[in-house]
């Protein structure tokens, strides 16, 4: 019997596969380009000046432009149907919009006084006639320092406050951070003593020993109503009850602003006379003390109740100092408010024509400083 013997299969090694080779020593094509127009002395883009000799920076050069009018903004105004389209066609490319078309500088009314209507700094309480704090009279050192940043060389400011003794603090504390800071930036600007006015007080209470700002009444509202709660007299009066209403959201952490914006109430001064003084207060400051500037330092309430007439809508209770600002328009029928990133044009109102709620009225529907006597 014969024996075959196998041989072992042997795996004969692959031809390696050889693979086109993409490296390339040449410039990309635009870098050709570019060295092609080097080496002709042009340069890429037609509006482009030439290259200086030395090697002038990138910004340097294009600022120049801008300044010699080379630029698209600066070109030659263009015609429509033989007449001037009033713009360049840049600046008709940045301003295509659906919505906001901005206006020209000189179709708009240039701004000839600024007013601030800060609130105070915080106070070491409301249930007393308090001043402020330190932390509160740094906050309105502070302020004062960043409104000199708009206050130029030859301007007057106008420094106005409230009649209590956190508002007056802290105008005298914004005053003196004005004058430190102008120093500093090398202004020279009149800059004018504090005085109160009753247009920038409080929101009002008619309580039994008169008209008192809010705080001033928690004091008589705190005696009185201790009394009704020993001894229980029967009925509170009105005044006393609306203050406890307005006094117990704020001891509970509410906001008793909202309250006094959104609640009539019949011993409190409505929010609208608040913008109406408000409106007073300015326009006379503008009308005796002409100048660039006015500062008022008084209280929140007052504050909101003028921002939301402006915005149309409740922005929400502005912090320690900080302000809602009016830019009086020349003409003096217009103005600018801003507050919060939020800018409204509002005309300035017609005292004049402002209705007087109690014409046509008689005996009880009058206030008792416009009636003689109550029919019987």
């Amino acid at each position: 019997m014969t024996t075959t013997e196998s041989t072992p299969l042997v795996p004969t090694p692959a031809t390696p596969v050889t693979l086109p080779r993409t490296e390339r020593n040449d410039a990309p094509a635009y870098l050709q380009r570019y060295i092609e127009r080097e080496s002709r002395g042009q340069r890429p883009g037609v509006c482009e000046p030439a290259r200086p000799v030395d090697d002038t920076p990138l910004y340097l050069r294009r600022f120049r432009d801008r300044r010699s009018g080379d630029t698209g903004l600066d070109a030659p105004v263009p015609l429509w149907e033989g007449a001037d389209v009033e713009a360049t066609r840049a600046w008709a490319e940045v301003t295509r919009t659906k919505e906001i078309i901005p206006e020209r500088k000189d179709q708009t009314k240039a701004a000839v006084t600024d007013v601030y209507f800060v609130r105070h700094g915080e106070t070491q309480g409301y249930s007393t006639e308090s001043g402020l704090t330190p932390l509160g009279s740094w906050q309105a050192h502070r302020r004062g320092q960043e409104l000199a940043r708009r206050v130029m060389t030859g301007h007057h400011v106008t420094m106005a406050c409230a009649e209590t003794n956190r508002a007056r603090q802290t105008a005298e504390h914004i005053r003196r951070g004005l004058l430190d800071q102008l120093v500093l930036f090398g202004r020279e600007a009149s800059i004018g003593e504090v005085t109160a006015y009753e247009e920038f007080r409080n929101f009002q209470v008619m309580t039994p020993d008169g008209f008192r700002d809010v705080t001033q009444a928690f004091r008589l509202y705190h005696s009185v109503m201790e009394k009704y709660e020993r001894i229980g007299l029967g009925g509170r009066p009105t005044w006393l009850v609306e203050v406890d209403r307005f006094w117990g959201i704020q001891q509970a952490g509410g906001d008793p602003i909202t309250h006094w914006l959104t609640m009539p109430m019949l011993t409190f001064e409505p929010p609208v006379a608040a913008v109406r003084r408000f409106w007073a207060g300015l326009m006379r400051i503008h009308d005796e003390q002409p100048g660039e500037t006015v500062v008022v330092a008084t209280h929140s309430g007052p504050i909101r109740a003028f921002a939301t007439w402006a915005l149309g809508y409740d922005p929400g209770e502005p912090f320690n100092t900080e302000f809602v600002r009016v830019r009086l328009l020349e003409g003096g029928e217009s103005a600018l408010v801003l507050y919060r990133n939020r800018v409204q044009e509002v005309s300035v109102p017609d005292f004049d024509g402002l209705p007087d709620w109690w014409a046509g009225l008689q005996g009880r529907a009058l206030p008792p400083s416009r009636r003689e006597g109550i029919p019987s």
